[in-house]
């Protein structure tokens, strides 16, 4: 029998849904990559002690924990020297806070303590340190904006402070939804450094086609990248066009205004290295969309931020994306155009369906639903992956009635968002509200739209079926449960980090569910 060498169930693919432990996650993480983030974690824990312990709360110390925490991200960095750099990083800060306090700092903390704990404890552990890792990467990409909240920034240290407790079932599960409440606020900050950076999104219909010449594809979420590389691409001759998660930045008026913006390429992240094979563009990476490339390819793959894997170029901080354009310009792009489909065959999508648009219909909508032309809304939503059964999430949304509006957001809607579903009302039934962040857009149309029929949200003929992968899908889910939101659908299966115990206690409050068959879910969220 082989040795563990890595511990990690921190996403849906994990092997045999249980855990990876040989010598490399599901993901292609390497055990020695596994085990420098376990490090990094043990580090940011005693960060946060020592801070706790001297009573500093700072800038410093938040930024280098929310990095720390992004870059434990599944499918952010493969590079272990550079997760070992950063809880060098970190050490240091814990050492200085300590001196300057007069006191001793407080040791790494070690991490397997918490993967060889209770089940239950073990799990709600888990539930805490993993929403934080994907909360962390909304308040990043507010940071980048020149947005910050202290009350998001402390209560990362606090939280990570309280993983090295005893803990109990009575304690943690408060602070899991807290991790739901605080990442409510979080989005919520990132929904406004968007907006008031990049303008409200509009509906905006994209196509799949590459036109011929040099071209570059940007994958990711962070749409201040994107800015920069399209500020550096003017007057090159070279194209942009998104990948996965980018795919809502064509919403944004001051991002659609230029005019190398052309399309979208592709279709979900875990298709990359079918799609980006044999390609003659440069690729970009921005966040958590990255597999380890293909050889045939590797030469082509830039890193940026916290994204880092050894032997792709990294473009640091002075944001310098030359070396990008350059690689797109000498591979020259297609000499024809170039067509990759959806996985249902369509050729355009549609995105820009943010709060502000379905806000700005909303008697539309209420009137539609009033007269019953809008019998019912689903909210088909999540991340995508590789495991088979995601075809699930197409089959739903293919069978979803005439009379039932879908609303989607993050890379799940890859689905499905080239399918046409047709109109209510001059309204489209399937709407694209953004990125996995958006779903801060989501919740303010359901609160709104309870608002206008005097109900609670869970009394809205609105159902929540998700898809998760990875752990912004963790925080998103804690926030629903913040909400008291009920009745959740959950797939394509249930975390493996959540014990049968936990899962009671959620089952019983919550009433979360996993999926089962498309025909079967409709039926009794119809009530049929």
């Amino acid at each position: 029998m082989a040795t563990e060498q890595m511990f990690c169930f921190q996403c849906e693919q994990v092997a045999k849904c249980e855990a990876c432990t040989g010598g490399a996650g599901v993901c292609g993480k390497p055990a020695d990559v596994a085990d420098a983030q376990d490090a990094l974690t043990g580090a940011m824990i005693a960060l946060a002690r020592t801070a706790r312990e001297a009573g500093v709360k700072n800038d410093r110390i938040c930024d280098l924990i929310v990095d720390g925490l992004f870059t434990c991200m599944t499918n952010v960095n493969f590079d272990g020297q550079a997760v070992t750099a950063l809880k060098d990083a970190v050490r240091v800060e814990t050492a200085a806070v300590a001196a300057a306090a007069g006191i001793e700092p407080v040791s790494d903390y070690d991490v397997d303590q918490i993967w060889g704990d209770d089940e239950d404890i073990r799990s709600l552990k888990s539930l805490v340190l993993f929403g934080l890792r994907g909360t962390a990467a909304y308040a990043y990409h507010a940071r980048v904006l020149g947005y910050r909240d202290a009350t998001v920034d402390e209560f990362f240290a606090d939280a990570l402070a309280q993983l090295a407790e005893p803990g109990s079932v009575d304690a943690l599960l408060p602070l899991a939804l807290k991790v739901g409440e605080v990442n409510l606020g979080c989005m919520r900050l990132l929904d406004e450094a968007n907006t008031g950076t990049y303008g409200t999104p509009e509906p905006t219909t994209v196509a799949m086609e590459v036109e011929p010449g040099p071209f570059i594809v940007i994958s990711g979420h962070d749409l201040h990248d994107l800015k920069l590389l399209l500020e550096q691409t003017e007057g090159t001759g070279v194209s942009v066009y998104t990948h996965g998660e980018m795919l809502p930045a064509h919403a944004y008026p001051e991002l659609k205004k230029y005019p190398q913006l052309k399309g979208n390429f592709g279709t979900a992240w875990q298709n990359q290295k079918k799609e980006f094979d044999g390609v003659p563009a440069a690729f970009l990476f921005t966040t958590n969309c990255l597999m380890p490339p293909k050889e045939s390819y590797a030469d082509n793959v830039f890193t940026t931020e916290v994204v880092a894997f050894p032997g792709c170029t990294h473009i640091g901080p002075d944001k310098d994306f030359g070396p990008v354009i350059q690689k797109a310009l000498e591979l020259g792009g297609y000499d024809e155009p170039h067509t990759i489909p959806g996985i249902n065959g369509g050729t355009t999508m549609t995105t820009g369906f943010a709060q502000g648009t379905v806000l700005s219909v909303a008697d539309t909508v209420v009137d539609a639903v009033k007269s019953g032309a809008i019998k019912h809304f689903f909210l088909v939503a999540g991340c995508d992956g590789a495991r088979p059964g995601r075809n699930y999430y197409t089959d739903f949304v293919k069978a979803t009635p005439d009379d039932t509006v879908v609303l989607t957001l993050a890379c799940g809607k890859y689905r499905f968002n080239d399918l046409d579903l047709g109109e209510i009302g001059g309204l489209p039934r399937l709407m694209d509200m953004g990125q996995c962040n958006d779903a801060y857009s989501a919740i303010q149309v359901a609160v709104a739209l309870a608002e206008a029929f005097d109900c609670g949200v869970n009394d809205l003929p609105l159902s929540m079926v998700l898809s998760w992968y990875e752990q912004k899908a963790v925080c998103i889910l804690l926030t629903l449960l913040y909400l008291g939101i009920r009745n959740i659908k959950l797939g394509p299966t249930l975390p493996a980090f959540v014990s049968p115990g936990v899962l009671d206690v959620l089952v019983e409050n919550y009433g979360i569910a996993p999926i089962t068959t498309p025909e079967a879910d409709l039926a009794e969220l119809l009530g049929e």
